[in-house]
């Protein structure tokens, strides 16, 4: 498997993704909203867009679409909820479907909601597992529900799906929100050492060449893998001081989400 992960240098700082079979040629587009940067590395890669696929339905992701599909004739697939939502939509996508890419690809569909509740991630399994994972997770944060999302059902998704993944999981978010997310983690539970580290190796950094994380690091320096953590209870607490002394997993969760919407 071959991943290029294409910075767009937007306001919205997003990434967008190809990925490859070496094989074969074969790439799809992960919310390719920056076109025209992705036929740009597709081309000079010598490989052929087939298929795109939106993690979900909002316009920073979906926007590229139609360009795409007019330059390679790509099929778009998404969350099988999404139709009328995203336009155009060949193929509705439910938990378990695999994306196979070529001769060597595979990708497993993983329905997460909370961002929004059309929210898919992409999991290649094999020696080097990786999780495309849109703005369900990012390096050290978690995706903000405003907009037809939900915190408790993003909690589950957490929980039971991403939390479980092997810890040498490749973290590819869709957007680059690295440095303010390990200062919101820093201000949660500031003995944090290991995102304090990071913090300085990230500081200034050049999205184009970002660092990527692995589950591992994440269950290390993002806040809403730490929910048991002393610290972040003692601060979470002084935040809402009617919590109780041990408060469960999600109440941390759902509480951390709020904490961070204004933060």
């Amino acid at each position: 498997m071959i991943v290029r992960q294409i910075w767009t240098a937007n306001a919205y700082r997003n990434f967008n993704y190809l990925i490859a079979c070496g094989e074969t040629g074969e790439a799809i587009a992960i919310d390719p909203l920056d076109h025209a940067r992705c036929l740009a590395v597709a081309r000079a890669e010598g490989w052929t867009i087939t298929r795109i696929v939106n993690t979900h339905e909002h316009r920073d992701h979906t926007g590229g679409n139609a360009a795409l599909v007019a330059a390679t004739g790509a099929t778009i697939l998404a969350h099988a909820n999404a139709r009328g939502k995203i336009d155009d939509m060949a193929q509705g996508l439910t938990a378990g479907d695999v994306i196979k890419v070529g001769r060597s690809v595979e990708l497993e569909v993983l329905d997460t909601p909370g961002h929004t509740m059309c929210h898919v991630c992409l999991c290649a399994h094999g020696d080097r597992p990786a999780l495309f994972c849109g703005d369900t997770l990012f390096n050290a944060g978690a995706g903000n529900c405003h907009n037809g999302g939900s915190a408790d059902a993003l909690y589950d998704t957490f929980a039971n799906q991403l939390d479980r993944l092997p810890p040498e999981t490749l973290i590819y978010p869709g957007h680059d929100y690295i440095e303010n997310n390990l200062r919101f983690t820093l201000d949660r539970e500031p003995g944090n050492t290991a995102a304090g580290t990071l913090l300085d190796t990230v500081t200034g950094q050049d999205p184009a060449d970002a660092l990527v994380t692995t589950l591992a690091t994440e269950r290390e320096i993002n806040a809403f893998f730490r929910l048991a953590s002393p610290g972040v209870i003692e601060r979470l607490r002084a935040a809402f001081p009617e919590l109780p002394e041990h408060p469960d997993p999600k109440t941390v969760f759902v509480r951390l989400r709020e904490l961070r919407n204004s933060w």
